[in-house]
């Protein structure tokens, strides 16, 4: 049947025209249609909306998700002392930049889930992830003799953190921007695709290090 209402032939047309607008960008197009034009797909390699997030949200995290996957290629399999090789005295170690990303990872959910001002961390985060966040001779000093499991224990527990409070929020709650941050204004998209691209960084130094363990061929 040949609908003649017109507000809803303007909706429509309205709908249309964003979603065809490379100009506009997935941030202007509603909710409810973004979900119906871009269907989950739960693989790792495709990213996209995910089950049981807002559309953006979950596009984020398979971003994270599929990063994590590519920065813990290089250490798997890696021994104790492996992790706690430092190539010269200016380096850290693979165990404690992996320890490094979960501390990252768990000050920016303090900072935009709980809503703290950067720095304001409990005394039991900062006990637990200051020096690891720092990294430098401290970390160089107190974060070895751990194996790979004890690392990656601590990564998914904070991940896991993560994508519970992902649930809770919507795009809304993305795109909002802090005017404040040192960067200038930052919304929590970007500051989470910047834990995203961290892991990336570190990334090429999990491989650099690794081709200089000794005794690794």
């Amino acid at each position: 049947m040949k609908n003649n209402n017109p507000s809803t032939r303007r909706d429509f047309m309205k709908s249309s025209m964003v979603l065809s607008s490379g100009t506009l960008g997935l941030s202007m197009i509603p909710n409810a249609i973004l979900a119906t034009a871009f269907k989950s797909d739960e693989r790792v390699n495709v990213i996209g909306p995910r089950d049981g997030f807002a559309p953006q949200v979950g596009t984020l995290l398979s971003m994270m998700t599929w990063m994590r996957g590519v920065i813990l290629m290089p250490v798997m399999g890696l021994t104790v002392d492996q992790l706690d090789y430092i190539h010269d005295e200016n380096s850290n170690s693979i165990g404690a930049m992996l320890l490094h990303l979960a501390a990252t990872e768990r000050f920016y959910q303090v900072h935009t889930f709980d809503g703290k001002e950067w720095g304001d961390f409990s005394k039991q985060d900062l006990d637990r992830f200051d020096v690891a966040m720092n990294l430098g001779e401290e970390a160089r000093k107190t974060i070895k003799g751990n194996n790979l499991e004890y690392y990656l224990d601590i990564m998914k527990e904070v991940r896991e953190n993560t994508i519970k409070e992902f649930k809770k929020r919507d795009d809304e709650w993305l795109m909002s921007v802090d005017e404040e941050w040192p960067w200038g204004p930052t919304n929590n998209y970007c500051k989470w695709f910047h834990v995203c691209e961290h892991e990336s960084n570190h990334n090429g130094q999990f491989k650099y290090i690794k081709s200089r363990l000794p005794g690794l061929k």
